[in-house]
């Protein structure tokens, strides 16, 4: 047993039991605590995650709501909203077994039953295609003549059917978009949406000073007047290939503007479909594009 002298009591430090009676504290041996657990890391979505949820949960909450009975028809694939118009009044389609002719119908896709020409109609899911289209290739869905159209290029690979938006040459190449979503194909066609296009072209000849002046301050063809949105004369080709920017979507445009000055358009190839590139895809394959391409596609 160790005993204190008067002084060495005097310096321990003391402890109050709750008695009155104080006296020197114990030592405790420290007691080891145990290391801190990190938080685990929160799983953080992307954007692109993001938008692509909620771009599914708006078009399920559409599908549930009243929609007019020609958007139905578009998210079908069967048609833009303007041709299921022609459709509807036409009085080919029937909802829930009675003929429909007006155009402001509106319709539940989740209760009635639409049919075109007795065929049921469902929404198919959105699919979006960017082809590089090659040469002798018919921008058409079917060909009477038998000639290979942009479709068979994509057939077999895809569930649904998907449609080509706007037209190219059969012997144009270059970016071409195909889906089945009716609303963006009429949007990107449609004039009034000025979606850029942008052409590499090579003429038969060199293309003169002059001429480049002229066509860069308009000509008048035989469905009216027309200016491009630009034109560029590529450096060290020898006049003979050039940069073509336009928003227009008449047949054969660009062929027609440097006919009116007797050229001859050798090779056309569409670089560019608004902010779709053909970066990274072979002449006559194709790719899905991405949700951040539709999005964009989607804002023009």
């Amino acid at each position: 047993m160790i005993r204190l002298t008067e002084d060495e009591r005097s310096r321990a430090p003391r402890r109050d039991d709750g008695y009155g009676d104080a006296r020197p504290a114990r030592r405790v041996a420290p007691i080891e605590q145990e290391p801190e657990k990190r938080p685990r890391k929160k799983s953080f979505k992307s954007v692109s995650q993001i938008n692509e949820e909620r771009s599914f949960q708006r078009k399920v909450a559409a599908l549930r709501e009243p929609m007019r009975l020609n958007k139905f028809i578009a998210m079908s694939g069967v048609a833009g909203r303007r041709e299921a118009d022609q459709i509807i009044a036409s009085g080919r389609v029937a909802v829930t077994g009675k003929s429909v002719i007006e155009l402001g119908t509106k319709v539940d896709a989740g209760a009635d039953l639409i049919t075109l020409d007795g065929r049921e109609l469902r929404p198919e899911p959105l699919m979006y295609v960017l082809l590089n289209k090659p040469k002798n290739t018919v921008t058409t869905v079917d060909d009477p003549e038998g000639r290979r159209t942009v479709i068979d290029l994509v057939q077999g690979a895809l569930e649904g059917r998907i449609y080509p938006v706007g037209r190219l040459d059969r012997n144009t190449t270059g970016v071409l978009l195909l889906t089945n979503d009716g609303a963006l194909a009429e949007k990107l066609t449609h004039p009034s949406h000025g979606v850029r296009k942008l052409y590499a072209v090579t003429l038969d000849r060199p293309i003169t000073h002059a001429d480049v002046e002229r066509l860069q301050a308009g000509i008048t063809l035989d469905d009216g007047p027309f200016t491009p949105d630009g034109i560029t004369v590529i450096e060290g080709a020898g006049g003979l290939e050039l940069g073509v920017e336009i928003h227009s979507g008449r047949n054969r445009i660009v062929r027609r503007m440097f006919e009116a000055l007797s050229y001859s358009v050798v090779a056309l190839d569409r670089v560019a479909f608004g902010s779709l590139t053909k970066k990274g895809v072979r002449r006559g394959t194709w790719r899905a594009l991405t949700p951040k391409e539709v999005g964009y596609l989607q804002m023009l």
